[in-house]
């Protein structure tokens, strides 16, 4: 997903330009309803002139009293008597009072009606109060309908799917209750659940069902292949990822039931509930995000258990939805992951596939650090940052970008170029999938260019962090940020305090910063060093990791540039090692015949706590298993590892 952002909120979805597509990817061409071929939709909400302002708790309360509008205070949300409901409708099926059926979120002031299932945001709401809008007494705000593309498609791959137990070959259902853990669930769990089995894609079928079970708007299929002597699984949904807000199991919640397990995956959820008998709901993206948009299902319940799994990536992901659901009803897996700390490769954070030096170097990429990034003018820095955050983003982790140098368009290209690995205008019948697989990914962009308030980037990426669960910030780059009609003393002040505010962000909010600044202005025949950086210390003292992209040629080594890491707080590795720039793939690759492809440097202290690298491959281990939207661990359902 490609999403822009100004001001903290989503304002347009950025989609590629494309004609027509075949099918939908990962389906048989056979389930695709009526004409292969569909136009793309490419509707987008006009961009706002002025930032929104960001609303607080207390401005709603505010607001709520000054209009005579009782509410109730709950744990993520306000509870208050809907605009969108007429009076006859205020009694439920029991006859009880639904007459609070209006949750606001106390973060966004996002506002969802749960019988008329309007929804929309802090200001749709005041125009509704107010009687301004459009029709907004009308209903015009009701959530967003599913396409009738997506609709068709969706009812006909349940159509075609069929509960397991009525698979007519016995020996079919009992692979496929093999392949997918389910060989202790239930035909009466499975039932309940309302899961099936799509037999031309060997997949399982978990349907979205509207509240209280009466619709279906969506689907989410779970294929398996065997590779070797490893099973991996592969998710697909109906809509895509970004409007896919399906708790799991919903339908069989009870108005009653004040405890309830969350979990990443939907083949816990039926392990879970058929072993203890409590409520459990699935997310629909498991640890990669909650959506704010699910919070007013959550209210009802005094006690949330996070069931995410085992690993650090688990239990950071746990620490981060509990703060959105409310700390003090959370109980997180927590002495599980204890013994995962002691892990080094735990620890040290997700791994770089295209850059395994790199990994020697700072070990992982980590929350909650800042890193600052530097280099010559001309030298590719916004080519090789931008690889370095793909590369991430690939693996699951949740970028922001803010470019304030170049466009977001031209970023956008550079990107679907470095993840094609080849440049798509010699290959135009191939754009379709590429572009279809990059708007996948949980990417998204500020819409801000040039200088900027830093209250403003700081208020926008607090909003992406709630909304979109962002895990990673890229900022492209300081000075152009900051602009350029300061004084030059004014400018290094400003320049400190800027770094200070993105320092306290990513430690505040577990997410880790990467910053480009431009280096001061040094002899060509220089190499950079840490103190090149522009400004005063300030920025490196803060800093966690410090890299510099050197254009220069390594004595060692062939390649024109190279990384060097000149600062590493997590272990104190620092070393450089040579980059090979691709002009087709617009990628940055390591030199494969180079004898000094990894050099270790002295650290502060003088020491050298590493020999240099024999350059051999495949040195440095790979988690080839880590996949967009999904945890290290394997997709099985695992009952026996209770949460606390």
């Amino acid at each position: 997903m490609w999403v822009l952002l100004r001001g903290g909120y989503p304002l347009r979805i950025l989609l590629p330009l494309r004609g027509e597509w075949m099918g939908r990817r990962g389906l048989p061409r056979s389930l695709v309803p009526g004409s292969p071929r569909r136009r793309y939709r490419k509707e987008a909400l006009p961009a706002l002139e002025v930032p929104v302002l960001p609303v607080t708790a207390t401005e709603i309360r505010q607001y709520l009293r000054a209009h005579g509008i009782s509410f109730q205070d709950g744990h993520s949300c306000l509870r208050a008597p809907s605009p969108f409901v007429k009076a006859l409708q205020l009694k439920d099926q029991t006859g009880a009072t639904a007459s609070f059926s209006l949750f606001i979120d106390k973060t966004t002031g996002r506002f969802l009606c749960m019988t008329s299932l309007a929804e929309g945001s802090w200001e749709d709401f005041q125009a509704s109060v107010e009687g301004r809008g459009d029709g907004a007494r009308e209903g015009v705000l009701l959530g967003e309908a599913p396409e009738a593309k997506d609709s068709e498609e969706v009812q006909r791959i349940w159509d075609r799917a069929i509960p397991l137990w009525e698979l007519p070959e016995p020996e079919e259902a009992q692979l496929a209750r093999v392949m997918f853990g389910l060989t202790k669930v239930t035909d009466d769990t499975l039932r309940r659940f309302s899961v099936r089995y799509l037999r031309p894609a060997r997949s399982l079928v978990f349907p979205w069902l509207s509240p209280g079970g009466l619709g279906l708007r969506g689907l989410k299929l779970l294929s398996a292949e065997v590779q070797g002597d490893e099973v991996h699984y592969k998710e697909t949904t109906i809509p895509r990822p970004g409007v896919y807000h399906n708790l799991f199991g919903l339908p069989l919640i009870s108005r009653r039931d004040v405890e309830v397990v969350l979990t990443g995956r939907e083949l816990d959820s039926l392990a879970l509930n058929q072993s203890t008998g409590l409520p459990t709901l699935a997310l629909p993206r498991g640890t990669a995000c909650l959506p704010p948009a699910l919070l007013p299902y959550l209210e009802q319940f005094r006690r949330i258990v996070l069931w995410l799994g085992d690993d650090l990536r688990s239990w950071e992901a746990a620490k981060l939805f509990a703060r959105k659901l409310n700390p003090k009803r959370c109980s997180l897996l927590r002495e599980e992951v204890l013994g995962e700390l002691s892990n080094v490769e735990q620890a040290a954070g997700i791994r770089w596939n295209r850059f395994p030096d790199l990994n020697r170097l700072l070990k992982g990429h980590r929350k909650g650090e800042l890193t600052v990034f530097t280099g010559p003018t001309g030298s590719g820095k916004t080519t090789f940052i931008s690889e370095y955050a793909l590369d991430l983003c690939t693996q699951g982790v949740n970028t922001l970008w803010g470019s304030f140098e170049i466009s977001n368009v031209r970023l956008a290209r550079v990107m679907l170029t470095q993840f094609a690995v080849g440049r798509l205008e010699e290959q135009l019948d191939k754009y379709d999938e590429w572009a279809d697989r990059f708007e996948d990914l949980p990417l998204y962009f500020m819409t801000f260019h040039g200088q900027q308030s830093i209250r403003t980037v700081i208020d926008t990426m607090q909003h992406a962090v709630y909304v979109y669960d962002i895990c990673h910030v890229v900022i492209d780059n300081l000075q152009f940020m900051m602009g350029h009609e300061q004084l030059s003393t004014d400018r290094i002040a400003a320049q400190d305090y800027i770094v200070g505010a993105f320092r306290k962000f990513a430690t505040d909010n577990s997410c880790h910063v990467t910053l480009v600044i431009h280096p001061r202005k040094e002899d060509d025949d220089k190499e950079l060093q840490t103190a090149s950086i522009f400004g005063s210390a300030k920025a490196s003292q803060e800093a966690d990791n410090v890299l510099i992209l050197q254009d220069r040629k390594l004595v060692t080594g062939p390649g024109k540039r190279y990384l060097q890491v000149s600062k590493n707080r997590f272990d104190g590795d620092v070393g450089v090692f040579p980059l090979e720039f691709n002009k087709s793939s617009l990628t940055f690759s390591i030199p494969p015949k180079s004898k000094a492809r990894l050099k270790k440097v002295k650290d502060d202290n003088g020491l050298v706590t590493k020999k240099p690298s024999s350059g051999k491959k495949g040195a440095v281990p790979q988690n080839s298993k880590t996949c967009l939207g999904q945890a290290h661990h394997p997709y099985q359902p695992d009952p026996s590892k209770p949460s606390r």
